[in-house]
């Protein structure tokens, strides 16, 4: 069948037995079916992708780059070059189809675009960003149409004008889901140059989206001047219905579905069936059916509808169908295209002047707002990002004979070229000055009495936020020393646009979430704001990290060193099940958790979250926890100790310290090193400096208890464990004790240490909250005295209360 590849036999294709195969053992070749034949090329699309994915990951490349590499090495420049794997996998006959089925992705993934992009945002980017958005358009378009002279053919169909258009819409547009992307790859989304530049690429991605429109409807008009009127003015006509006559009805349906109730089946129906319309419609009209599907997406509200699509939607038109777009690209791509040097010369030219042609653009407006000139380059380099709009702009151009396929060929290689070198330059350009930031209140022992408590906390989902919440006012700010609380979001950056728009700045809260995301970060946020206004001396500000699981302990360190942070909380990798065992919610979790104890800027306190008593009860007067803290000697438990002094001071909260000792025979036995007898030292000094100081205290308990080995240890520790809403233990890391001897071997997760260990695992019978805390070693390990936190000696070498709170509101 595939050397019969000529036009009066490809008519058999499409009859109906030519569909699917009667199987191989019939004599049958499967890939002379057209289904076959497509589910192996859609495999082979996706595989190859995924590839270039992988390949590409550490250079830190946007799946955009993969994705179109992945169709040029299928297509005639590579691959497709071998006359029998081009005839064989994708003959001619199958273009239609696969075609057909990638315009199909193309349209839902631009729905998706619409659905997630909030024109509010657009209107309220500001006068800057707007005029960076057009700076950094206009003097790529002038270099397109400049360019265009020199490409154009003269026996071409088409006017000047409609060549100049789709070079200059090439050149200038900026891919806003990439820049998105590429930006929490460099850790720059909560930059101000980071948001400049999204809000500048959102505007400049609407421009693009008019321009798109208009070149479209000139390129089908085929000269006739009234034609590319009647385009305009039906496309007009069509975005006022679908404003003034389609969002209302949409707004119907989300007034009729209760609040919290799934949407109907026949809603959601309804709804993609209308993306298909309005493709239909467009298309009919004379611009792209792509169009109307973005025009659709973007009048239906967002909210808890948009969430819902994008939730059916998203894994399977931009993982399955959306690569087949770009292969198809890649497919029309024949380097081989480009003959002679003055060709690549050309290429080579356009390359460097439409880059330098937005960064000079960009540098002129941005030096006019005062911005500095390094900034005005990197900015310039980011707004260079090629992508979705810009394929679409060459295949429309192809498809409709403005673009030949050397010229086509060409600008394929320079979006690729171009989005490509951003992240290597701006990454050796652009390095945000790291103020060095030395502060001595990096743990909690450290910390004064009388001085503000800065606390991280970490959280990964609402389920982790009321132990949290409990644990924080368990923790006691008062007026003499307040706590400053920084809520971070930990978010997974994945190849979604959806989870960049989370960016507190630039969304006014009680609007409606764009995803799940973002209704996750607003449900976690609304919590610790309401314990905010309910609980004195606190204060919260919101933050989100947006970044690989890998490199996410990186955001979380240089944010704790930035805002100066005593002590970070992160929620253990399992969480409690019905039946009172644990399981690991994502392994990733575990990664980040193990990252951040060893490279953390200050002390960590692993949170194993099994509930703490009142987990409804947020006001300040009625928590009431049995704390328990296990003391085996060494800086983790010192810390764990400090922590839990602080909160014996809350009213509610009684606490029992159990100070392990060993007996005289496993000392004597044990050749004690140096360091062992210091930390052993430190130990008494602290222990005293806490029984002096509490000895009146009815609420705190102490209590020493003399083991031999670790058998023994394990005895006491459960024999305690029903009674108590909350262990605090230091994860002992670097003390070798006799008492835990033999425990490490069994360990199912090291980082927690021994006793961290055994109190988080399943078998173990309490179901209570464990805090394993890690003390910060990094600046005072050589010191010999440690300050003590309740006393008042030295008190008057540091200003109570140093660091202001830095809460926005």
């Amino acid at each position: 069948m595939a050397e019969e590849n000529s036009t009066d036999t490809s008519i058999i294709c499409y009859a109906p037995s030519m569909i699917t195969t009667n199987g191989v053992w019939q004599g049958d070749n499967p890939l002379d079916f057209s289904l076959p034949l497509f589910v192996l090329q859609l495999t082979l699309v996706v595989v190859i992708t995924r590839f270039f994915v992988f390949i590409l990951k550490p250079f830190r490349q946007p799946r955009v780059i993969s994705e179109i590499l992945g169709g040029i090495v299928l297509g005639p420049s590579l691959l497709g070059r071998y006359t029998k794997f081009a005839n064989t996998i994708f003959p001619q006959r199958s273009v239609m189809v696969l075609e057909t089925m990638a315009n199909v992705g193309l349209l839902y993934f631009l729905f998706l675009v619409g659905v997630e992009m909030d024109i509010m945002v657009v209107r309220k980017t500001g006068k800057r960003a707007l005029t960076i958005a057009i700076g950094g358009m206009v003097l790529p378009f002038l270099i397109g149409a400049a360019f265009s002279f020199s490409m154009h053919r003269s026996d071409d169909h088409l006017g000047q004008g409609t060549y100049i258009l789709f070079l200059g819409v090439a050149l200038s547009v900026t891919a806003f889901p990439v820049l998105a992307r590429i930006l929490a790859e460099l850790k720059l989304i909560n930059t101000e140059i980071g948001r400049i530049s999204m809000s500048a690429a959102l505007v400049n991605d609407m421009f693009a989206w008019i321009l798109l429109a208009l070149a479209i409807a000139l390129a089908e008009s085929d000269k006739t001047s009234f034609a590319s009127l009647w385009v305009m003015i039906s496309s007009a006509a069509f975005i006022a219905i679908c404003v003034f006559v389609v969002r209302p009805g949409i707004s119907w349906i989300i007034r009729k579905t209760p609040e919290g109730e799934n949407f109907s089946e026949f809603y959601i129906c309804l709804i993609l069936t209308g993306v298909m319309i309005s493709g239909f419609i467009t298309d009919a009209i004379g611009t792209h059916s792509v169009f109307g599907a973005f025009v659709f997406g973007l009048v239906i509200p967002n909210g808890p509808l948009g969430l819902t699509l994008i939730e059916k939607l998203e894994d399977f038109v931009s993982g399955l169908l959306l690569p087949l777009f770009f292969a198809i690209s890649g497919l029309k791509t024949n380097i081989a295209s480009i003959q002679g040097p003055a060709t690549w010369l050309t290429l080579m030219l356009v390359i460097f002047l439409a880059c330098a042609g937005k960064v000079i653009g960009t540098v002129i407006v941005a030096f006019f707002h005062g911005m500095p000139v390094r900034e005005g380059i990197t900015l310039g380099l980011l707004l260079n990002t090629k992508g979705l709009v810009e394929m679409i702009v060459l295949n429309v151009g192809k498809d409709q004979k403005v673009l030949d396929d050397e010229t086509f060929a060409t600008m394929v290689l320079v979006a690729l070229v171009m989005t490509g070198v951003i992240t290597p330059i701006v990454t050796i350009l652009y390095r945000p000055v790291k103020r060095s930031v030395s502060y001595k209140r990096r743990t909690i022992q450290q910390t004064k009495p009388d001085s503000e408590l800065r606390v991280l906390v970490c959280v990964h989902t609402p389920r982790n936020v009321p132990t949290i919440i409990n644990l924080l006012e368990a923790s006691h700010p008062t007026k003499r020393s307040p706590i400053c609380i920084y809520i971070l979001h930990l978010v997974e950056l994945t190849g979604r646009a959806s989870a960049m728009l989370i960016v507190h700045n630039t969304r006014k809260s009680g609007r409606p979430a764009l995803n799940r995301t973002q209704a996750q970060s607003d449900h976690i946020i609304n919590a610790f704001e309401n314990y905010e206004q309910h609980a004195a001396f606190v204060a919260v500000q919101p933050l989100t990290a947006i970044s690989p699981y890998s490199t996410m302990h990186e955001d979380v360190c240089s944010l704790a060193e930035d805002k100066r942070v005593s002590f970070i909380i992160i929620p253990f990798h399992k969480q409690q099940t019905v039946d009172g065992g644990m399981e690991a919610t994502n392994p990733a979790y575990r990664l980040v958790n193990q990252n951040l104890l060893e490279n953390s800027p200050c002390s960590v306190g692993i949170l194993v979250d099994r509930g703490l008593n009142g987990a409804t009860r947020l006001t300040s007067n009625t928590i009431s926890l049995q704390v328990a803290v296990l003391y085996f000697g060494g800086p983790d438990d010192r810390e764990a100790l400090a922590y839990a002094w602080r909160m014996a001071e809350h009213p509610g909260i009684t606490l029992t310290v159990l100070r392990f000792i060993p007996d005289e025979d496993v000392t004597s036995d044990t050749n004690l090193k140096v360091d062992l007898k210091k930390q052993r030292q430190l130990d008494d000094e602290y222990i005293n400096a806490f029984r002096v100081e509490n000895a009146d205290q009815e609420s705190i308990v102490y209590i020493e208890k003399i083991v031999s080995n670790g058998e023994e240890t394990v005895a006491a520790v459960r024999s305690m464990d029903s009674s108590h809403d909350l262990f605090i233990v230091g994860r002992g890391e670097g003390m070798s004790s006799p008492l835990t001897a033999g425990l490490t071997d069994w360990s199912e997760c090291p980082e927690l240490g021994a006793i961290g260990d055994l109190l988080a695992s399943s078998d173990f019978a309490a179901t209570v909250s464990v805090l394993v805390v890690q003390q910060y070693l990094g600046s005072w390990a050589q010191e010999d005295e440690m300050d003590l936190p309740e006393s008042p000696v030295n008190s008057h070498e540091q200003p109570k209360a140093t660091y202001a709170l830095e809460n926005p509101r």
